[in-house]
């Protein structure tokens, strides 16, 4: 794994490591084990007494026991949006969208959530938190399951969450380990004569297509997560050599849906849970007594599949039993109210013009597009018609597909909160729920009002017009557009018709708005990923004035496809030769102009920043400074604003022009000052030094910024490192 470049396989069942080597096995190599010491201790001795059958067993997800002590094996399920294919559970808010919060508090009280109803109905182990495809390409079909592209704001995010899962007593599987960047040949289902390999073959065999990445690009993008995701379970030290020595990660490797095609090098190269069709007790008693695996190795599998059950104190009793998903188990309590108040968080005002937003009661009310209203059926996952990639769908987009995809109990589409609001403020309502309705006669239900159902008619008749657009993306494909012209269109002809008209979108990834977002009637418009069951109610929280919005975009919103500068690859070898300047360090380092830039977002208020401190530079511990900078509330009304703090190097470290080094949010009344504070850890200041193989700080001139945005950088300052 040393050296200037790294060829990693998409899928941890396969990786290039040693077989006889003791790389990455607990208690080896110095591994700070830290507060999993008792639960490695209790689960070794468990394993030292197990056979080859019982350790075969619970690596291939079964059951053991001996001398009185069952190992009873886990329950996996997604995911992080709530149980995958379960009645009377909650549907939460996408990842996506609960990062562009930037929100800590808001991000630990869902995962907590999630994680109680899963231990609630007996399951042991959440697929998620997904950390990763970071977001290489806008293109990606998985990202909007994710945290964004930013490795900072990502890892903080994605730590969180696994906090919050393990304080409900739940193991966490972050994901996905690692260059996982698109859906394009992402499996080797589609290699003929794969199976019929040998072992040695299989072992070689680099797929569909090899993620090729160097050193300083997966250190210093795609490892950094993973870095505060081990952190987080308090550890300190990817399969065995940067998973487990480098991050001195204690759990288990546990492979991806069809990953695993070998029983061997996959169990030498770090996968500690597979396929018993691959790790028969036949197989893994030849592999022991040839030599080619060693007994070491094979207890650490065992070890590790029981160490998290030990940790997370499973083994007390308390847990409820395992129950069917059909059965009724209502494990909801509350968490409607705070999916409602997650998702208004989540929105992002992109666009408002002369205070367009809030609405005043207005006297009509036009209604368009089919993202406002429910679907032809749904949404239950049972018989949920939410499948494949889009590019669009024809309901209102809550929820995305595969692993990504929540089982709502019930769902708030727009139309229907909107339809309740309307009776409290006595608005009429008119309604198109389709995006490329056409009408050349006059409706039954419209006969004698001189009113035609049509864009045009209905968007003149209207005191305000409420376009609303989605973008379906999700596991299994990549995305084909990012803009969709049907409805581009449905938005220029509202527009040219409505002098206010506002588009609210949600969207699994990257949603372009050049088309018409210069429009003089496009007067505002929110943004947001998928919101979850009560996707409807949040929507109108935040479009009425309840909810003050202060989500911020966790991606770059280009204004031309062609900006971007990483497309889906389609051929065997992708070569990530960008490195690391992806999203907004590609468009800041080059200079392009976003539409939108990353840490993007509008308020109903306003917040000037004030008093930026940049203390010099001390000992290199731990935290080694605090940037401290005063917010202060200078609108009409109460409000959110979110602080954000990046980072320069000097010129010869070779980094992107600036990088995220701290958000806060932080909630102020009209008038109000707070001092917010951005502490700086070592690991901020530091780049991957490719010839030394680790952590360096490169002395010279650090400069500060802070601001609204990546490019709304209102205060700055610099500080001088040494490192003699």
């Amino acid at each position: 794994m040393k050296g200037p470049t790294l060829a990693a396989l998409v899928f941890i069942g396969h990786v290039l490591a040693s077989e006889n080597s003791s790389v990455g096995i607990l208690g080896h190599n110095g591994v700070d084990l830290g507060s999993w010491k008792s639960a490695y201790e209790r689960a070794s001795k468990f394993v030292s007494k197990l056979n080859t059958t019982q350790k075969v067993s619970i690596v291939t997800g079964g059951a053991a026991t001996i001398d009185k002590e069952t190992f009873p094996g886990f329950d996996f399920n997604d995911g992080s949006m709530g149980l995958l294919e379960y009645y009377y559970v909650s549907a939460f808010s996408q990842s996506s969208a609960l990062s562009m919060t930037w929100d800590k508090d808001a991000v630990h009280a869902q995962a907590r959530a999630v994680a109680r109803e899963f231990y609630q109905k007996g399951v042991q182990v959440v697929f998620g938190p997904t950390s990763q495809p970071l977001g290489r390409t806008a293109w990606g079909g998985r990202a909007g399951e994710t945290f964004g592209p930013d490795p900072y704001l990502n890892g903080i995010v994605t730590a969180e969450t696994i906090k919050a899962y393990t304080a409900e007593g739940v193991v966490s599987q972050a994901k996905h380990f690692l260059l996982n960047e698109q859906e394009t040949n992402r499996t080797n289902n589609i290699i003929a004569g794969y199976d019929s390999m040998s072992e040695s073959e299989k072992r070689n065999f680099l797929g569909p297509y090899s993620a090729n990445a160097d050193d300083k690009t997966i250190h210093g993008l795609y490892l950094w997560p993973f870095y505060d995701a081990v952190k987080s379970v308090e550890n300190y030290n990817l399969l065995m050599e940067l998973l487990k020595d480098e991050l001195g990660f204690p759990g288990l490797v546990y492979p991806d849906v069809s990953a695993q095609h070998a029983g061997l090098a996959s169990a030498a190269g770090g996968l500690d849970y597979g396929s018993s069709t691959y790790w028969s007790e036949s197989a893994i008693t030849s592999m022991v007594r040839n030599g080619s695996l060693s007994v070491q190795r094979l207890n650490d599998m065992a070890i590790r599949n029981v160490v998290p059950y030990y940790q997370l104190n499973l083994d007390n009793g308390k847990q409820p039993a395992t129950v069917g998903e059909t059965d009724y188990v209502d494990v909801r309590a509350n968490h409607s109210r705070l999916i409602r108040e997650t998702g208004a968080k989540s929105i992002v005002l992109l666009k408002n013009v002369d205070g367009a937003l809030p609405p005043q009661k207005p006297h009509i009310m036009g209604v368009f597009g089919a993202n406002a209203g429910a679907a032809m059926a749904g949404p239950n996952y049972a018989y949920n018609p939410i499948t494949g990639s889009g590019p669009t769908y024809d309901g209102h987009l809550a929820t995305g597909t595969g692993s990504g995809q929540a089982s709502f109990p019930l769902l708030v589409t727009p139309l229907a909160a909107l339809t309740f609001r309307a009776l409290q403020d006595g608005t009429m309502l008119h309604w198109i729920l389709n995006d490329t309705y056409t009408s050349s006669e006059t409706s039954a239900l419209c006969a004698g009002t001189g009113v035609m159902p049509g864009y045009v008619n209905y968007a003149q008749d209207s005191d305000v017009c409420l376009v609303f657009i989605n973008a379906l993306a999700g596991e299994g494909e990549d995305r084909t557009e990012l803009y969709n012209n049907n409805q581009d269109t449905m938005i220029k002809t509202v527009a040219d018709n409505c002098n206010n008209m506002i588009v609210v979108i949600n969207t699994m990834g990257p949603r372009l708005v050049d088309q018409w977002i210069e429009h003089e009637n496009v007067t505002a418009v929110l943004y947001s990923s998928l919101l979850g069951q009560e996707s409807g109610n949040s929507i109108l929280d935040v479009l009425y004035g309840d909810v003050n919005p202060s989500a911020r975009l966790t991606y770059t919103i280009a204004k031309n496809e062609s900006d971007y500068n990483v497309r889906v690859c389609d051929t065997s070898e992708c070569d990530f030769t960008k490195g690391v300047y992806i999203d907004y360090r590609y468009f800041d380092t080059y200079n392009i102009t976003p539409r939108y830039e990353f840490g993007y977002g509008l308020s109903y208020t306003n917040f000037t920043y004030s008093n930026l401190t940049v203390p010099s530079i001390g000992s290199l511990s731990d935290v080694i400074a605090n940037v401290t900078v005063t917010v202060t509330n200078t609108g009409d009304r109460a409000g959110a604003d979110i602080p954000q703090s990046y980072m320069s190097y000097p010129d010869s470290a070779e980094q992107p022009v600036r990088q995220l080094r701290g958000f806060e949010r932080v909630e102020l009344a009209r008038g109000e000052k707070s001092t917010v504070t951005f502490p700086i850890r070592r690991r901020d200041v530091s780049f991957w030094d490719v010839q030394a193989q680790k952590w360096a700080v490169k002395q010279g001139e650090y400069m500060f910024r802070v601001g609204a945005s990546s490019r709304d950088l209102r205060l700055g300052g610099t500080v001088t490192v040494r490192t003699e």
